[in-house]
């Protein structure tokens, strides 16, 4: 498929209901609100695809650029590249699931996320957060710089609460993702947990919640499944 025909395809895809969700969450036109099974209909075709991946980030419509996110080969996708995504992810879904996703799929995404943590610009310092959470998720604990993480889980405690918004939620999601898929660090991530409690997040008036990270990590504790790292960041 051509990015012309995937964009036409978007288009009959598109539901306004799901529109009107992610208008109320940052979305922003051009988009048509594609669902994201839908999405996952049109990924079977194209499979992963790095140059039409590239074309669909770069045309600003939400639905093609998380569908980019999807399709997007970590093999091949550069960090100059990612850096472009980073600064175009306009809203929450990008920076927080799309870009993170493919960049801590990729060899760079450990530095790239220490980067963007740094930055100034709400989406990016939360992409930064979420790449780093998901790189713990997909490597192995010996491919991890714990030392770091133990450090970042410092950082999340004592500034979290005057974080801006959505990088409030990121960094919720950061002790998360350490105290799941990081057994060395499951204590440490218990006890950053417990000290920041409720975090609160502006969700546009959605009913998304912000899960209390404790009991999250109660929960996986539970059923045993910590440490179980997962073979993708996307989903």
């Amino acid at each position: 498929m051509t990015t012309k025909e995937i964009l036409s395809e978007l288009k009959e895809y598109g539901d306004e209901k799901t529109k009107s969700t992610y208008i109320a969450l940052g979305a922003k036109e051009p988009f048509f609100g594609v669902k994201v099974q839908d999405l996952k209909k049109i990924l079977k075709k194209t499979k992963k695809n790095h140059e039409i991946s590239l074309e669909l980030y770069a045309t600003g419509n939400y639905d093609a650029m998380y569908l980019a996110g999807l399709m997007a080969d970590e093999m091949q996708i550069t960090k100059e590249q990612l850096e472009v995504w980073v600064g175009q992810a306009y809203f929450s879904y990008l920076s927080e699931y799309t870009v993170p996703w493919v960049a801590a799929e990729t060899e760079n995404g450990f530095e790239l996320g220490l980067k963007w943590i740094q930055s100034d610009i709400e989406t990016i310092a939360s992409a930064g957060w979420g790449t780093l959470a998901y790189f713990a998720v997909v490597n192995e604990d010996e491919k991890l710089d714990t030392k770091v993480y133990h450090e970042l889980l410092d950082v999340v405690k004592k500034e979290i609460h005057g974080a801006q918004n959505r990088v409030r939620y990121a960094m919720n999601g950061f002790v998360i993702a350490v105290g799941t898929y990081v057994g060395a660090l499951t204590e440490k991530s218990k006890e950053v947990a417990k000290k920041i409690g409720k975090v609160n997040v502006d969700v546009g008036g959605t009913a998304c919640k912000v899960p209390l990270a404790n009991d999250y990590i109660d929960k996986v504790i539970a059923k045993g499944r910590v440490g179980i790292k997962r073979k993708t960041a996307r989903c």
